[in-house]
């Protein structure tokens, strides 16, 4: 079993601690760091190489969403998973365009925190349904091409499985491709529909309702 490495960031300690023991349950999941500030999250990046980084937002010095953007640099393959008390616009969308993976109100129930780091782990996209539902709202006011006239026929079937959840693996499993050339499908749906991330792209697609077709 291939083991998740974590790193938590987040300004209290007990919040920390809390998430470090019930995490170090699990067994795939290996907790490397927990710091508490934003700064400190992009050194244990370097340091620690995680693949997933609980990121609180509102921390002294630098915050969440600066984190996220900067953590780009200093480790690209980590997945970020904000975990928040606040669903406010001021922080939410901020936090996805500078590229969370997931986004998880704190209130989120332990069994799907787990679920959520896994799934984040595993190339998904993950949002708390209020979370998604406000995007669906912000989404729906920008006007954007309809995907049968701006995507080729594979690129349409690679947006259909992002928004089904799936990593590029699978879908590169599912298509009979390599994953190289999902890579490269990605970076063209994302570009010719003016969207940033696989979440805008999964988010795209459910509001064009290509998910019940």
């Amino acid at each position: 079993m291939t083991e998740i490495r974590v790193l938590i960031a987040d300004d209290h300690a007990v919040v920390r601690q809390g998430l470090r023991t019930f995490l170090e349950l699990q067994d795939d999941i290996e907790v490397v760091a927990d710091v508490a500030d934003g700064e400190a999250a992009l050194r244990a990046a370097e340091e620690h190489e995680p693949d997933v980084v609980l990121m609180d937002l509102v921390m002294p010095g630098v915050g969440g969403v600066e984190a996220i953007r900067r953590l780009r640099d200093v480790r690209p393959q980590a997945r970020v998973l904000v975990l928040t008390s606040f669903l406010d616009d001021e922080k939410l969308f901020p936090a996805v365009r500078a590229g969370a993976a997931g986004y998880l109100l704190k209130d989120v129930e332990p069994a799907e925190l787990v679920r959520a780091i896994r799934a984040v782990g595993d190339g998904e996209a993950l949002l708390h349904p209020a979370v998604a539902a406000r995007l669906m709202e912000e989404f729906s006011e920008t006007d954007r091409p309809a995907a049968d006239e701006a995507l080729t026929a594979r690129e349409r079937e690679v947006l259909l499985l992002i928004a089904r959840g799936l990593p590029n693996k699978l879908i590169a499993r599912d298509l009979e491709i390599a994953e190289k050339t999902v890579k490269t499908h990605v970076s063209s749906i994302l570009s010719k529909l003016g969207l940033t991330d696989r979440t805008q792209a999964a988010l795209y697609a459910v509001r064009m309702g290509l998910l019940e077709s």
